[in-house]
């Protein structure tokens, strides 16, 4: 299996200024993974320190044959891990 970034989280990474292998890190040791209902894709969340400070991070994947393609990533405002649970949005995989 491999790891592969799509154009999109790659554009991300350096607009937010995010360190290039902080998605793989999620994806790899997520503590919390979702379907997203609206896409389709898998979220894997995690705590990380970005921009000086401790916070939810979120990347969305999708399996692309024997590979997983990390798709994008951003940090989570407080309360909308929680808004998209309870919209029914995200389901705990």
């Amino acid at each position: 299996m491999q790891i592969k970034y799509s154009k999109h989280i790659e554009t991300r990474l350096a607009l937010r200024k995010i360190e290039y292998d902080l998605p793989k890190r999620i994806y790899e040791a997520a503590e919390e993974r979702f379907t997203d209902t609206e896409t389709g894709h898998t979220i894997a969340v995690m705590r990380a320190v970005i921009y000086g400070k401790e916070r939810a991070i979120m990347v969305a994947y999708r399996h692309e044959d024997a590979d997983i393609k990390l798709l994008t990533i951003h940090p989570l405002k407080e309360g909308q891990k929680e808004n998209r649970i309870q919209s029914g949005r995200w389901r705990k995989i």
